[in-house]
C-alpha cells in the first residue's frame, strides 16, 4: 500500500492523539470529513491502523520497580528458543521481551513489584529448564525520556 502525504498527516496525527474528532483530523490536514474519514477506515483495513489505544502512566496506578535484562541461553535451538519467548509471554511482569543480536539472545523488561520480586523471578527461571547461560540485571534508577510512537517522516 502506497502512503501519500495525507494519509502519513493522518497517521502522525493519530499516533499522539487517537481522540481527535473527525472534523478536527480532517481540518489539521486540509481535507474535507467524508473524503479524510474514507482514508482512516482505508488504513484501518489494510492493517496501517491495528486499533486505539491509551498511553497510561503505570506509576499513577501502582509503583513497580523497572528491571532490563539481557539474557543467554545455553543453547540456541529453535526447541530453546520458543521455551524461553513463551516464558516471557506467560510471564505478567515481563512487560517487553526482545530477542537481539550481538552477543546476548534477548533483553527484557520486567516490571517487577519491588528488587526482591524481580530476584525471586530470576532465581525461579534460572532452576527451571529454560537453559540460561548467562543474564546481566539492570536496575532503572531515573526515566528521563518515554515517548509513544516514533514520529512520521512527511518526506515523499
Amino acid at each position: 500500500m502506497k502512503l501519500d502525504r495525507y494519509d502519513l498527516k493522518i497517521l502522525q496525527i493519530l499516533s499522539h492523539d487517537g481522540r481527535i474528532t473527525k472534523s478536527r483530523l480532517a481540518e489539521a490536514i486540509n481535507l474535507s470529513v467524508s473524503p479524510c474519514w474514507e482514508r482512516v477506515k482505508r488504513l484501518e483495513k489494510a492493517g496501517v491502523i491495528e486499533g486505539y489505544s491509551v498511553r497510561l502512566n503505570p506509576d499513577a496506578i501502582v509503583k513497580r520497580t523497572p528491571v532490563w535484562v539481557q539474557v543467554e541461553l545455553k543453547q540456541h535451538s529453535a526447541e530453546s528458543l520458543a521455551r524461553f519467548e513463551r516464558l516471557a509471554l506467560d510471564t505478567e511482569a515481563v512487560a517487553e521481551c526482545y530477542a537481539i543480536g550481538g552477543g546476548m539472545d534477548y533483553l527484557v523488561r520486567v516490571d517487577a513489584e519491588s528488587i526482591d520480586a524481580y530476584q525471586r523471578l530470576i532465581d525461579a527461571w534460572l532452576v527451571s529448564d529454560l537453559g540460561i547461560e548467562r543474564y546481566f540485571t539492570y536496575i532503572v534508577t531515573k526515566t528521563v525520556k518515554r515517548e509513544g510512537p516514533p514520529a512520521l517522516s512527511l518526506d515523499e
